[in-house]
């Protein structure tokens, strides 16, 4: 885990005990702070109860007795006290704290915690701010942050992979993968390549990235911000923190990100602002073809993102290729799950409303597509772009019936009413060379608890054709 001797003696409250808040919780106290923990929802109570300790000078540790509401002591002691407390933040005198460490899910325009913690002058912070506190305690590395609306889990993986590819110590964190405090640390010479919502740069103040990636911003979130324009400041943030040595990479195929590229050029020489299509060209990739976990206009402009970041490393070009030829994308991400009788099946679960579909649609020539769920809208006008590339449709679950009225006329569809049954019927009527896509464009909780138990299905319907 990651820790810090700067946290020595200081008073955190910890709100929101999700894998990061608990990961938070672990690595204050294992520096030596004092903590203060809670969450509305008494189950994650419970599961932080197990780590309760007793901490001190000589002391070992051991569970709390009488856990889970002990009182806030007025005086806590790195001399054996309680050093955790199970309390609710927004009750306490917050005087002297070094800071609320909050979930980014916590929503500070409503929240009263924000106002609370002000009125003691505590600031309010995220476990990636108690990272970057953290840095200059670990071995020599670099730090890559990735943000942007879409595109950042795929451009964050396909880095870390690139990096690991190319013999580099590497981890991917953030908004990916396990908490980053609850990570080892890197060797000398690794990269920390982080994905960041604007919800966790809104709660960080002083990670210099060496490198920072804009990928693109279309509205998003608005209910946590004042407009778009809200929104996009909060994604500018991660730029006005970098050092003037470091480097910023903007997709200037996006005209949002474009206009923040030519500000930060004009106002800041070091950074790079390019075309995603220019700089995949001046890089001399292989091919988009030779990549098999990176079909798709979209993808191309994440691998184009990727391989800018990865030669600011200082990585070699090819192992840059090597690392995108054999990247194998992310789960339920236009996941290849296999090849029957030369037939592809595609897992993109993932794509829970019909803007994140489109681009698998438009990933593969002739697709057998399977849709439905519970439907966020009434209107598949977004995946039209791809329309022509769908050989058949295959509609399952509560919109099943509206989407195969959408689609009538447009393209020939089936009404397969379940997932098992859609994939025995796609795969029947596939040729090869054709590609079976799961591609929702929608919900998934009408038949599953979560994306991830969807795609799940999809390949156990896969692997059970033979």
């Amino acid at each position: 885990m990651i820790t810090s001797t700067a946290w020595r003696g200081e008073r955190y409250a910890v709100l929101g005990l999700a894998r990061s808040g608990l990961a938070t919780v672990d690595a204050l106290l294992a520096s030596g702070a004092r903590v203060v923990a809670w969450d509305s929802k008494e189950e994650a109570r419970n599961a932080l109860s197990p780590s309760l300790r007793l901490r001190g000078e000589g002391r070992g540790e051991g569970p709390i007795d009488n856990a889970p509401h002990l009182p806030l002591s007025p005086a806590l002691s790195p001399e054996g006290e309680r050093e955790l407390v199970l309390a609710d933040p927004l009750d306490l005198d917050l005087t002297g704290f070094a800071g609320v460490v909050v979930s980014p899910g916590v929503p500070l325009n409503k929240h009263p915690i924000a106002a609370h913690a002000a009125k003691f002058g505590v600031p309010v912070i995220g476990d990636i701010e108690l990272f970057a506190q953290a840095r200059a305690e670990l071995p020599s590395h670099k730090v890559v942050g990735v943000t942007g609306t879409n595109g950042k889990s795929t451009t964050t993986a396909l880095i870390d992979h690139i990096a690991r590819t190319a013999g580099l110590p590497s981890l991917a964190g953030g908004n990916i993968g396990l908490p980053i405090l609850g990570r080892d640390p890197l060797p000398e010479g690794g990269v920390y390549v982080l994905e960041l919502s604007s919800y966790q740069i809104d709660l960080t103040f002083s990670l210099d990235c060496d490198v920072a990636v804009l990928l693109n911003l279309t509205p998003d979130h608005l209910d946590r911000y004042d407009g778009f324009e809200g929104y996009v400041a909060s994604k500018e943030r991660l730029f006005t923190m970098q050092s003037w040595e470091h480097t910023g990479i903007f997709g200037v195929d996006d005209p949002v990100a474009a206009m923040l590229g030519g500000a930060a050029k004009g106002e800041f020489e070091y950074r790079n602002a390019i075309s995603y299509t220019e700089y995949a060209r001046r890089a001399d990739a292989k091919g988009q073809e030779n990549w098999p976990a990176l079909q798709g206009p979209h993808n191309a402009q994440n691998a184009a993102a990727a391989i800018l970041a990865c030669q600011t490393l200082g990585i070699a070009k090819d192992l840059i290729e090597q690392g995108l030829r054999s990247f194998p994308g992310l789960p339920h991400r236009m996941e290849r799950v296999a090849t029957k009788h030369g037939v592809l099946f595609v897992n993109d679960s993932k794509a829970t409303n019909a803007d994140s579909t489109t681009p698998a649609l438009s990933a593969y020539p002739c697709v057998h597509w399977i849709l439905g769920g519970r439907a966020k809208t009434d209107s598949l006008e977004a995946c039209r772009p791809g329309f022509g590339h769908v050989v058949k449709a295959y509609t399952i679950g509560e919109a099943g019936e509206l989407f195969a009225s959408l689609l009538e006329g447009e393209m020939p569809v089936e009404r397969s009413g379940t997932l098992e049954a859609a994939v025995k019927s796609a795969a029947g009527q596939a040729k090869p060379g054709e590609t079976v896509l799961l591609s929702p464009a929608c919900a998934s909780f009408d038949q599953f608890k979560d994306y991830e138990a969807r795609g799940q299905a999809f390949r156990d319907a896969v692997e059970a054709l033979g």
